[in-house]
C-alpha cells in the first residue's frame, strides 16, 4: 500500500488572485484518513514545459500522485497529454466515452461541440474513471512502481470520482490506521475567548492534535484529529467532541461541513417556522447567507433592505420622529424593522440589522463597527443587542451576518429546537 503522496493542481488561474485551490484540503483529508501522508502539494500553470516539470518532480517525491485540473476540452487542458509524454505512452481514442460524451449533450438538446471530443483520450493502459456529474472522467495510470490518479478541477465533480473510484482503488486490501479530522464550529466568541474556554480540554486530550482558528469575521473553529482506525478514531474524536461543546456551551453550533445558515435554516424546517429579513447597513447579506442554503423557501419569506432613511419610513413604517430622536443606527430603530417587517411579511420571526460599517459615519457615540440587531417574534420574544465591532468595511459586515443568524438560532434552540 502507497503510504506518501504528492498532490499536483494544475491551472494558471490557481497562480492568480481570483481562485483558490480547495481540492488539496479534500485530498489531503481523504488521503490522511486511510494512512497516507501528503508529503508535496503545489499548483502549476497551464504550460507545457512547467506541466512535464511538475509532474516529474511530484512523482520522484512519492509513489501515489493525485492531479487535479486540466482535463477539460480547451487547448489549455493539457494534463493527459503531459502524462503521456512523460510515460511514453500514447493517447487512444475511447469510442465509448466519446459517446457517453455526445449523448449527455443530446440531452440538453445541443450538439457536442468538437473540441469536447479530446475528452475521449484516453492515456495508453489507463483505467477509465466514470464522471457522473461532468463530462471529463479520470484515470489512473500506473508506470513502473508509480501510480498516477487524474481528477477534474470541478470540486463537486472531483469529489464524486474520488469518493466512488478512487478510494475503493487505493483501500483494495482494507484501509490501514490513519489520522482523522474532525471541524467544531463557534459563532459569536473570538479567538482568544474560545481559547480560554477550551485549554483545560487540549491540555487533558494531549495525544490529540488541536488547533483554534478565526475562520471569519464572528466565527471561530476548532480544528481537531485522532490517528487509528475509523472506528478507534472516532470513539477518541467523540470524547474530544464531548468535552469541547460542555466547554464552550451554546456558542458552539455545527460541525465538520455544516454552516451557521444551514444549522439555522434547519432548526427554522423543523420548528414550522418562517423568518423575515429587514437589513441596512447589511444591504442583503443576511438574506443572501440564509437563500445559499437549499429549500430555503420552506422557511424564508423575504425581507427589505432598507438602506435610505426614507426607506425605512416608507417600507417598513418606522416613524420619522424615532429616527430624528435616535438616529437611523439605534436600539429603537432595530426593534422597528424587526417587528414591522415580521408584521408586514407575516413571519414567525422578524430580523433587525441595523450600524455603520464605515470606513466614514461613526460619531464618539457611535463609532464605526456599532451594529444593533433585534429580534422580534411572534411568541412574544423580543430581543436586541449593541456590538461594536473592529476591522474594516468588509469584516464588520461580514461579522455581523454572523452574529445576526446567532441570535437567530439562539432563540430556536432556546425555545426548544435541535439541531
Amino acid at each position: 500500500m502507497t503510504r506518501t503522496a504528492s498532490i499536483l493542481a494544475v491551472g494558471s488561474e490557481l497562480l492568480g488572485t481570483t481562485r483558490l485551490d480547495t481540492n488539496s484540503l479534500f485530498l489531503t483529508g481523504e488521503l490522511e484518513a486511510i494512512g497516507i501522508r501528503v508529503v508535496r502539494k503545489a499548483c502549476v500553470v497551464d504550460g507545457w514545459d512547467d506541466l512535464l516539470a511538475e509532474l516529474a518532480f511530484a512523482l520522484s517525491r512519492a509513489p501515489l500522485l493525485c492531479v487535479t485540473g486540466g482535463l477539460g476540452p480547451t487547448e489549455d487542458d493539457r494534463t493527459k497529454e503531459a502524462v503521456a509524454a512523460l510515460l511514453g505512452r500514447r493517447l487512444v481514442r475511447d469510442e465509448e466515452i466519446l459517446d457517453r460524451l455526445r449523448e449527455r449533450f443530446r440531452k440538453r438538446g445541443r450538439e457536442m461541440p468538437e473540441v469536447n471530443a479530446k475528452q475521449a483520450d484516453v492515456v495508453e493502459g489507463a483505467v477509465v474513471l466514470p464522471n457522473r456529474r461532468g463530462t471529463a472522467p479520470g484515470y489512473i495510470v500506473e508506470a513502473d512502481g508509480k501510480t498516477i490518479v487524474l481528477l477534474p478541477g470541478v470540486p463537486w465533480e472531483m469529489k464524486a470520482i474520488f469518493a466512488e473510484s478512487v478510494l475503493p482503488f487505493l483501500t483494495r486490501g482494507g484501509a490501514p490506521p490513519g489520522l482523522h479530522r474532525r471541524v467544531l464550529k463557534v459563532v459569536g466568541l473570538g479567538e482568544s475567548a474560545v481559547e480560554e474556554l477550551v485549554r483545560p480540554v487540549y491540555e487533558a486530550h494531549r495525544e490529540c492534535d488541536v488547533t483554534i482558528l478565526a475562520a471569519a469575521p464572528g466565527e471561530v473553529q476548532l480544528h481537531f484529529a485522532a490517528r487509528g482506525s475509523l472506528a478507534e478514531a472516532r470513539r477518541a474524536l467523540d470524547v474530544l467532541e464531548a468535552d469541547f461543546r460542555s466547554a464552550v456551551g451554546p456558542a458552539l453550533f455545527g460541525r465538520d461541513d455544516e454552516t451557521l445558515e444551514g444549522v439555522v435554516g434547519a432548526l427554522l424546517r423543523n420548528a414550522g417556522l418562517t423568518l423575515a429579513v429587514a437589513e441596512s447597513c447589511t444591504g442583503g447579506m443576511v438574506s443572501a447567507r440564509i437563500t445559499d442554503v437549499a429549500g430555503s423557501s420552506a422557511y424564508f419569506l423575504g425581507g427589505a433592505v432598507a438602506y435610505a432613511n426614507e426607506t425605512k419610513t416608507e417600507v417598513l413604517g418606522i416613524s420619522a420622529e424615532i429616527l430624528e430622536t435616535h438616529g437611523a443606527v439605534s436600539e429603537e430603530v432595530a426593534r422597528g424593522m424587526a417587528a414591522e417587517v415580521r408584521r408586514r411579511l407575516g413571519a414567525a420571526a422578524g430580523l433587525g440589522v441595523t450600524g455603520i460599517a464605515g470606513p466614514g459615519g461613526g460619531t464618539p457615540d457611535k463609532p464605526v463597527g456599532t451594529v444593533h440587531l433585534a429580534l422580534d417574534a411572534a411568541d412574544g420574544t423580543r430581543r436586541h443587542e449593541r456590538l461594536v465591532l473592529p476591522g474594516d468595511r468588509a469584516m464588520v459586515r461580514r461579522w455581523t451576518t454572523s452574529a445576526a443568524l446567532g441570535m437567530i438560532r439562539a432563540w430556536l434552540t432556546e425555545r426548544g429546537g435541535t439541531e
